[in-house]
Parts: structure tokens; C-alpha cells; sequence
């Protein structure tokens, strides 16, 4: 190394053990000041690599970034942090730091399902629309798109109590300590605002962090989130073994666009305008018995087995004293691209499903820690209650009692899709309900929204209007078109959010135009039309609330 670089770093770590920095913006003392962060001591963690990349130069990494994005990453500093909170713990944690152009802020990256890799792709954007940032894989690699074995995401947990508590809530809060300490190392003040966002298990780590750790972030986005993780995955194993219980009860994917159009025709209209979504599904009156076969079984109709099965997803699930454990899901999507068709159900009995995935996983390796687990022994009531005892602690953000968070001007806006065929979407009515339960319906309103997205899967697409800036790889716009900015807003200004837009495009494709635009109203409101062109969302008005 250069004298003048080892002088530099030597400088840099000094004046980082004194809480000092001062460099001028070249690109010598700049790179030296990235190198330096691997002087910073961190409880628990080692900063193991920082390097300064250049601008649009290519990374590395194990998921591919979108060339799209690839090619407007400014240089940035790329510290790599290995946290190390127990003897059991490996959890691998990303930083990245824009080198010019820092707007004063971080904004941290959540993950998905059981997590296993960091979330490059909305690191790349948030550090490319100036944000520090960071992601982290929670503790575990999983290797399954490598490897084949569509097995290895939950295979961690294991024999891995300490990883199980990583991967629930102490790696994202870690690294959000970590990264905090590296950002004032970095840019010699810390960051004025803190924000996270993600989706699916995401949105559960998010509302784990306004529980449990409420000082870590100003400002919240969850969508769609798996809060109550061993309740839902415990719903969703028993659609499995119902589905799989019998032949004849098999609901097969050839069955589905029957069971839409049926629910459309009988609820379609409830909003007003008839458009292929239904506005508010938990009003939906639909009865199955209208789809039962009345002569010769073919795909525009059910058996007695099918109409249960159906039945019985839409149902919520109950322990046995008849309490309410999970909702189900709702109608009106069920034959949607990427619907039901590859999350609950298959062409065939016996075909493998995204729900599956996690049902068995979660029971072999989280509850039961048995490999041989089968789902022809799942019992609700006692598996649920053992899934709760085991894995409650470690897994679940039901806390409802947000007042610490809120106390110190948090904010949470919350997003889910209607028709999420993963997630039921009246889980987070239950969680925005029980807020509204324990701090009141003031207090909630005064720092918490949630917004219900009619005719949306799973934290995007399906037949309704599903873009509004939830992505962490979005593009930023306008607080009326983009739920993030809208929250900054919310924390940095003090304007809450109101009825937002949601837009959908042609093919869902941005370069193709815009299909048509709908209001998101903030819950409990919903959407119903007025007047006027019924693609366009002014026709409609925010109504119920």
C-alpha cells in the first residue's frame, strides 16, 4: 500500500477511536476513510471487509441486481459485518454507504420466507437514491437455488435454538445497531432518520422491530406481514392436509377460474363498478354450494370433497374450544397468475406448493426437529398449540401495544393485499383492530396506517391495482403514488398519509401504460365508486371510515 494510504488509514482509525473524522473528498482519502470502518468496534461483530466500489463498476454477490439498477449505483463503501451474538451464531450483515450525494438518512432492507440471503436488490436502489443501507441474511445461507433442494431454507433451525432467535428477531436488530455505529463512523454524524421496509416475512420483521426494539426506527413499512408466524404457517398446514387428505377432496388448479368467476358474479359489483376485483372480500357473501356439480364432474364445477376443501380454506381455523387461531383467505383471485394456483394448490393431488414448502419445513425443523416429520400426523389443534409453545417467543410480533414506538413519534404504515394467496389479507385487519384495542383509536390513528389493496396477491400484482411505491427497488415518486415517500413524509414533516394511488399497468408492465388507477384508502375505508371514468380513481371516494 501507498505511504500516503497507510498514513491515511492510520489517521482515520485514530480519529475513529476519538470520535473524530475529517477528510477531504478525494478519492484516495475517501477510499482510506471506507477502509478504516474495519477499525470499528462493534459488540458481538467484526466489521471482516470495506471497500470503496466505483461507480456502476460490477459486484459480486450472490443474487444478480437488475441491470437496470446495476447501472446507476453511484460508488459506494461496501463494509461487510459477521455478527457473532452467541457460539451458535453466523449472521452475515451488508452496509453500504453512497460516497457522495448522502441524504442524511438510512433506510434498511427486510427480507423474505425464511430469509437465508441479504436483500441486495433494494439495498442497490435505496443506496442509489442516496441512502445508507443495509440487509443481512438473519443468520443462515440458504443454498436451495444453488443445491436444488427446495429443503435447505429451513434446514438452519435444526438443532439451533440460538440461529431460530437470529433469524426471528435479533439479527435485523442487530445489524440496525451496527449499521447506525458504521454510518457515524463513515460520515462523522449519525443518520437524522432511520427508516425499514419489506414485505411477507419482511413486514413481520418490521413489526417485530416497533415491538421490541420501538428506539430502532422512525419510520415503519410493513407489507403484508407473517406476524403470527406459527398461527399461519399451523392455518395453512391444515389447508394442506385437508387438500391432501382424499383424492376426491383434491381442489386442482383446472378448478379455479370457475370458482372466480362464481365469486365475481355474486360480488364483482359491490364497489360500484364492475372491474374483475371485489373492493372489500370480508363483505363477499359467496356461498361454494353454487359451484356443486349436478350432473357428469368436469372443471366448471365441484364434488361434495372439493366444495369442503374450498370451504374450509376460505374459513378461518379454530382451536378446540372454538376460538379464532388464523383467518382464511379471501375470494375473489383465486385463479389469478400467481395465485392460488402454485401457492395452495397444484395441477394434482400430491403436487408440491409454495405453502407446503413452509408448512413442512417449519414443523420438521422449528417444531418438531424431525426430519421425518409427515404430514399425514398434523392434528390443528395440538400441533398449532405445540407450534405457539416452541416457536411463539422466538417468531411471532403479535404485540399489539405499540406505545413505546409510538411514544417516541414512530410511524407504521402497513400494506396487504386483499387476495394474498400466502398471507390472508384479514390478518392485518385483526393486527390493526387489536392497535386499536390496546392504545385506542386516536392514538393508533395518530401513528399508524394500514391500507387494504383490493384485487392484490401477495405484495404486489393480481387483477387490481397493485403498484404504489411498496417495492424497496421503486422507483420514488410523489407522495400520493408512493407509499414510502408518503411515510417520510409522515415522519419528516408531520403530514399523515391519506388516500393514496395505486396504479396498474398494461401486462403489469410500467413500459406499456397505464390500465387503470384506484384509490387505497386508509382502513377501516374502503373504495367505492362515484362517478365519472371508472379507470380512473378520482370516480371514486373513501367511504366507511
Amino acid at each position: 500500500m501507498h505511504f500516503m494510504r497507510r498514513l491515511t488509514v492510520f489517521v482515520m482509525s485514530m480519529g475513529m477511536m476519538f470520535g473524530v473524522v475529517s477528510f477531504a473528498n478525494s478519492e484516495e482519502t475517501t477510499a482510506a476513510r471506507c477502509e478504516g470502518l474495519t477499525a470499528v468496534k462493534l459488540e458481538g461483530a467484526k466489521v471482516t471487509s470495506a471497500e470503496l466500489r466505483p461507480a456502476h463498476g460490477a459486484l459480486s454477490m450472490p443474487v444478480k441486481i437488475p441491470s437496470e439498477l446495476g447501472e446507476k449505483l453511484p460508488a459506494f463503501c461496501r463494509v461487510m459485518v459477521t455478527d457473532t451474538p452467541t457460539s451458535d451464531s453466523d449472521i452475515k450483515t451488508e452496509v453500504w454507504l453512497p460516497v457522495a450525494g448522502w441524504n442524511g438518512k438510512y433506510r434498511a432492507q427486510g427480507n423474505g420466507g425464511f430469509a437465508g440471503q441479504i436483500a441486495y436488490e433494494g439495498m442497490a436502489a435505496a443506496v442509489t437514491q442516496g441512502y445508507a443501507t443495509s440487509g443481512t441474511d438473519t443468520g443462515h445461507v440458504d443454498n436451495s437455488a444453488n443445491t436444488g433442494d427446495v429443503n435447505d431454507g429451513p434446514k438452519f433451525a435444526l438443532g439451533h435454538p440460538e440461529k431460530v432467535k437470529d433469524f426471528g428477531w435479533r439479527a435485523v436488530h442487530d445489524m440496525t445497531v451496527q449499521t447506525k455505529a458504521l454510518v457515524k463512523a463513515f460520515y462523522g454524524k449519525p443518520a437524522v432518520h432511520a427508516y425499514f421496509t419489506a414485505c411477507s416475512d419482511g413486514g413481520r420483521e418490521a413489526l417485530m422491530e416497533a415491538q421490541r426494539f420501538p428506539e430502532d426506527f422512525d419510520g415503519i413499512l410493513a407489507g403484508a406481514p407473517a406476524y403470527n408466524w406459527s398461527a399461519l404457517v399451523s392455518a395453512s398446514t391444515e389447508d394442506d392436509r385437508t387438500l391432501m387428505a382424499s383424492a376426491g377432496g383434491y381442489l386442482p388448479a383446472s378448478k379455479l377460474p370457475a370458482i372466480t368467476a362464481a365469486v365475481l358474479a355474486v360480488c364483482d359489483g359491490q364497489d360500484g363498478v364492475t372491474d374483475g376485483v371485489v373492493g372489500d372480500p370480508a363483505k363477499c357473501r359467496f356461498d361454494p354450494a353454487v359451484l356443486a356439480c349436478k350432473g357428469a364432474e368436469d372443471d366448471s364445477c365441484l364434488t361434495a370433497g372439493q366444495l369442503a376443501t374450498l370451504q374450509s380454506i376460505y374459513a378461518a381455523k379454530r382451536d378446540a374450544e372454538g376460538k379464532v387461531v388464523f383467518p382464511g383467505y379471501s375470494p375473489g383471485a383465486e385463479s389469478a397468475e400467481g395465485s392460488w394456483n402454485g401457492w395452495m394448490v397444484g395441477k394434482k393431488q400430491g403436487d408440491s406448493t409454495a405453502m407446503m414448502y413452509f408448512g413442512l419445513g417449519y414443523f420438521k425443523d422449528f417444531v418438531y426437529q424431525n426430519p421425518e416429520w409427515s404430514l399425514a400426523t398434523f392434528e390443528f389443534d395440538r400441533d398449532s398449540k405445540m407450534a405457539l409453545a416452541k416457536t411463539g417467543e422466538a417468531l411471532n410480533a403479535t404485540d399489539t401495544n405499540l406505545k413505546p414506538f409510538v411514544a417516541r413519534g414512530g410511524k407504521l404504515v402497513m400494506y396487504h393485499g386483499w387476495n394474498d394467496p400466502a398471507i390472508p389479507g384479514l390478518s392485518s385487519v385483526v393486527y390493526y383492530d387489536g392497535l386499536v384495542g390496546a392504545m385506542g383509536k386516536r392514538e393508533t390513528e395518530a401513528s399508524v396506517r394500514l391500507y387494504m389493496v383490493p384485487g392484490m396477491l401477495h405484495c404486489d400484482g393480481g387483477p387490481g391495482a397493485a403498484d404504489f411505491g411498496q417495492d424497496g427497488a421503486a422507483i420514488r415518486r410523489d407522495a400520493q403514488h408512493d407509499v414510502f415517500t408518503a411515510l417520510e413524509q409522515w415522519v419528516e414533516a408531520g403530514k399523515a398519509p391519506g388516500t393514496l394511488t395505486a396504479t396498474k399497468f398494461v401486462g403489469d408492465d410500467e413500459t406499456k401504460g397505464v390500465l387503470m388507477t384506484r384509490p387505497l384508502c386508509a382502513y377501516p375505508a374502503e373504495a367505492r365508486y362515484v362517478k365519472g371514468d371508472p379507470m380512473q380513481a378520482a370516480s371514486f371516494a373513501c367511504v366507511g371510515k
